[in-house]
Parts: C-alpha cells; structure tokens; sequence
C-alpha cells in the first residue's frame, strides 16, 4: 500500500468549469466529504479560454426563443447524430443553469435595463431555423473565465478539498464499480492513493494531438486515456472539431463572437466567400460548414498572399463594439500577430478545437461500460465525456453549456451514489500498475532512448496532414501505419531528468504514451467510418449515409489494438434532413 492514502467520499479528478459545477453540487449534500484533484492550479483549467458565451434560450434581446427550437438547433448542427434525450435536457436546464451562475456572482454582461446580454453565434436560430437568434450569454469576451472564478471561489466558499498538481494516472475499478484513483504529486513525484465512494472524470480535451490547436499545453487526454487502459469504451472518437478561426499558425482562438458582431471572413480577392457556402447563415454557419469553407478557398488558391489562411474583417464594426465587447481579442492580436483589429483584419485558419467524442455516459454523467450497463461509482462530464449532446459537430457556446448542465447533474447523481454506498477496500498495492508505469521511465533517465518532443512533433503532424478537416481512405491508412511505428517507439522513451520533483520530462513522457494510443483510436474508427457527417469529412465518401451510419462508434483497447462496436442513436422529435443553411 502507498504511504500516502487519502478517503473522501466522492472524488472530482479535473478543476475545470465542469468538476467544479460537480464539486460545488456534491457541497449541498451535507456532511459529504469532496476533494479536487487536478494537474493545474484549478483557476488556470481550459474552461477560462472559452469566450463567446454560453447559449440559454432566454430571449432577453426582444427577440422570442424557446428550448425547443435550441433542441433542433443542436440536433440538426450535430449532423443528427446526437442523443435526442441528452440534447432536451440540456436545452431545457439551460435558461435554469446560467441563472444559478447569476446567482453564484458571474458577472454577465447587461443589457441597459440589466438583464444578461446576448449575442448571435453560428446555427442558432429561431423557429426551427427560420432566421438567427441572440442567444449566447456572455461576459465580454472572458466567458469561461468567468465561469471558472465564480465556480472556484464557491468550492472554497463550501470546504471542497483541494489537490492541486496532482496528476491521476490510473484508476482503482474493481468487480464492476470505481473505487477511486491513484495520482502523481508533481511536486514531489510520490504517487497517492484516493480511495471514494464515488468519482468524476473532469479532464477536459484533447486537442494537442494536432499540430495547429486552440488547447493548452496540457490538454492531452489523461482522462480517457487512464479510462481505456481499464477496459473502458470510448464513443464517437472520429468526430473532433476544428474552429474555423484559429490565429494563424499559433492556433490560438478568435471567438465565434466576432463574427456574431458582424465580423466577416474574406478571401484574397476580397469576397465575403461564405455566402456561397451557405447563403443564409453566411458567416454563421455552423462550424464544420465554415472550416472547409475556408480549406476550400486556401485549396483554390485564394488564400491571403498564397498561404494558407483567410482573413476575419472587425474592421467596419468600430472601435467601441471591439473594445467594449472583445477586448481580449483586440488584446491576442496586437500581442501575438501586431496588428490591431480596429483597423486591420485578423489572419485565420482552421484550429483543431473540441472533441465530440469521449467517455460514454448517460444522463446523470455515470460512465457506461461496453454491454451498456453503469460502471458503479464512476462518472464522466465536461469535454473528455460523451453523454452525445454534440453529436457530429459541437454548436458554438453548447460547450459551456454542456460543462455546467453535466456536471452539475453529475455532482447531484454522486451525492445521491454516495448516501447509499459504503467504501470499498483496494487491495493490498492500488497503485502498483502506476508505479511500475513510472520507476520503467525514471530508469531510463540519461539513457539512449526516443524523445518524447520528437514523437510528439511527428504524431501532432501526422494528424494534422492526414486526420483533420478533410480525410480519405489514402490518408488514414498512411496515418495508421506511421502511428503504429510511434507506439512501438514511444515504448521506448527515455527520459533525461532524474529527478523526482516537477518532473516535467516525466510526465510529458507518460502524456506523449497515452496521446499516441488516442491518436490510433482516432485514427481507427475515422477509417471505419465511410460516410461524412458533421466534422468527419471523407473525400472519398462525401455524402452522409443515415442507412448505414447513423449509430455511434465504440473503440475498445484490447491487447493492444483497437475493436470497433456501434450503438444505436437515441431519437425523441427530430427526423435527419439534408442540407445547410
């Protein structure tokens, strides 16, 4: 047994918006002992990049909305593959959830007779997509940031435990049920043992297995991977999204909300191109729609200058709109590119984003095994699960939404877990498959071996050549072989630093390990899939294929290689039709 053992009874692994919406819910079961861990200080999590807002059918402009019609809206930019339960659920908790965070303190921005302003952003509508409709809340331009302070500061406020940087690098799953986890204290490089009634999987992204990303540096799956090492399926893994409107070659995020103030995206030529891509939502289409909009203009030779990038045009909207409601925009970009979007337009290109895909739970967060059935104690919310709200292609501002929504019913179904259940032993040596995963890299140290930057270089473009925006059979066969010689050299990582505290060599090293075998899983079930839908585009297989295709994929791990299975999508109301707007 580990000399450090910790007992609470529900665990939150991930300190973003969705574990600390789960942690501050676990807080209003009384006498429920909740602890946070997480690999970052809690306040500087992914959540805080989110800008645009978070969608609500509040109808707070003078413009009528219902939840119904945000329903079809997610369904529909979902390319008809999400969950139709999922979807009414956090369509109709919205107006519910963002008030709750106006309660807690968030300082939404106001409209002049103080209601939470709203703005439009890209395939929300009204009437069933008869015409756009304000319907993200926002806080200026730093809307997850937001959320993520109002969220922390109302764990402290009720005694939520936290542990920060400590990374969790397995989990205790025994006969069916969780039992808790077991995480590396980056300070000193000992490894903990968290024994729980209960625990949430909160860790977030994905998106550094590409090479042009909007991600932190550390997102890198920790939390799916350590789920598919325990036999734990993975669903709907082909289906990443790419904003249309990363900051040239930094990836570095332009929110969505510029173009809901009226930014424009033009080509070299000067056209506004999006209206022939889609003539009725133009440059508010949804995201998959624009990103190969843009590859389309860049492939055709109407990049600015020749590269590959367009431009984002703020500049007709003033110097008040940028400064008073994107002020962080104008910021990244006299910082970062040294130009100024009050009078000049803002080179763009595709960024990989966000994952559709992930942990397979149901609605009350809890993480399903392969057969269907509810692995006991364990749950999953936020970005690195999937409860298919987001189906093919995430709508823009759903992500907060579907943090605060999951992870809010998450912390109540684990409080709820964790009245009835007793604590479970964890053997004699809980940690053993950890330790033995790291003392094999510490031993390595100062010895000939491959480099964990290098592989990580070739991997990120490896996926962005051959798994991004645009796919075919070709590509994604190349991409599968060339990954096969990544895992079979990232097994042989050696590592330079010996030392044990803040061991960033080590721990890159394990990261590197775990997002090779994501990249093949990725990899895997984009072959498998011969149809395009939503943000998965094949060039060989252009046309969606409901006849065939319309279920969600499941990767399993075994042995070493990856099993494709499929479920069925859950309807409600919405039929699938054809077409863009």
């Amino acid at each position: 047994m580990s000399k450090h053992v910790h007992t609470y009874d529900a665990l939150v692994v991930g300190g973003g918006g969705a574990g600390l919406m789960a942690a501050v819910y676990l807080t209003r079961q009384p006498g429920l002992r909740t602890a946070v861990l997480s690999k970052l200080y809690p306040t500087r999590s992914h959540t805080g990049t989110a800008q645009g807002g978070i969608s609500a059918s509040l109808g707070n402009m003078g413009e009528e909305d219902s939840w119904e019609w945000h329903a079809f809206d997610t369904v529909k930019g979902g390319d008809y593959l999400g969950d139709q339960d999922a979807i009414e659920i956090m369509c109709r908790e919205a107006p519910e959830v963002v008030y709750d965070l106006e309660h807690m303190g968030l300082p939404f921005s106001r409209t002049d007779d103080g209601r939470i302003a709203q703005r439009r952003f890209g395939g929300h509508t009204q009437n069933y997509g008869e015409s756009l409709v304000r319907r993200s809340c926002y806080a200026a331009d730093r809307t997850g940031h937001m959320i993520l302070q109002t969220l922390y500061q109302q764990s402290i406020k009720h005694g939520v435990r936290f542990f920060d940087e400590f990374q969790v690098v397995d989990l205790l799953i025994d006969d069916g049920g969780c039992r808790g986890a077991v995480a590396l204290e980056l300070r000193t490089g000992d490894l903990h043992v968290f024994r729980s009634k209960a625990l949430v999987l909160a860790t977030g992204g994905y998106g550094r297995i590409w090479e042009i990303t909007s991600n932190a540096i550390t997102l890198t799956g920790d939390g799916l991977f350590v789920s598919a090492r325990c036999g734990i399926p993975l669903e709907d893994m082909e289906f990443f999204q790419f904003h249309p409107t990363g900051i040239w070659k930094l990836g570095f995020l332009i929110t969505e909300g510029v173009r809901g103030e009226g930014g424009i995206l033009r080509n070299s030529e000067g056209e506004r191109f999006m209206e022939r891509y889609a003539p009725s939502l133009k440059d508010l289409a949804s995201r998959d729609v624009v990103s190969r909009a843009i590859y389309k203009e860049i492939r055709a030779g109407r990049g600015i200058d020749g590269r590959r990038y367009v431009h984002l045009d703020a500049t007709h909207l003033g110097a008040d709109v940028i400064e008073q409601k994107l002020p962080e925009i104008a910021d990244f970009c006299r910082i970062y590119l040294g130009i100024d979007p009050v009078t000049d337009p803002m080179p763009v290109q595709p960024t990989a984003h966000f994952a559709m895909g992930g942990i397979p739970t149901d609605i009350h967060g809890a993480v399903l095994a392969l057969d269907g059935s509810v692995i006991r104690g364990l749950y999953a919310a936020g970005e690195c699960a999937c409860v298919s709200v987001h189906g093919a292609n995430r709508l823009g501002t759903n992500s907060l939404l579907d943090l605060v929504v999951f992870g809010r019913r998450a912390g109540i179904a684990m409080a709820d877990h964790c009245a009835a259940a007793e604590l479970l032993p964890v053997g004699d040596d809980p940690a053993g498959r950890a330790r033995a995963d790291l003392e094999r890299l510490w031993a390595t140290a100062g010895k000939d071996g491959e480099k964990a930057a290098e592989i990580r270089r070739e991997m990120s473009e490896l996926m962005m050549n051959n798994v991004s925006v645009f796919r075919t059979e070709e590509l994604l066969i190349e991409a599968k072989e060339k990954l096969a010689e990544l895992k079979e050299r990232a097994d042989r990582i050696a590592i330079d630093d010996p030392s044990r505290g803040f061991n960033l060599d080590l721990t890159e090293a394990w990261e590197t390990q775990g997002m090779v075998v994501l990249a093949q899983v990725i990899t895997e079930c984009a072959l498998h899939r011969t149809e395009s839908r939503g943000a998965h585009s094949r060039e060989d297989f252009p046309d969606r294929d409901d006849e065939n295709w319309l279920k969600h994929t499941l990767a399993v791990l075994r042995d070493g290689t990856v099993e494709i299975g499929y479920k069925p999508v859950s309807f409600t109301r919405f039929e699938p039709k054809e077409g863009v707007s």
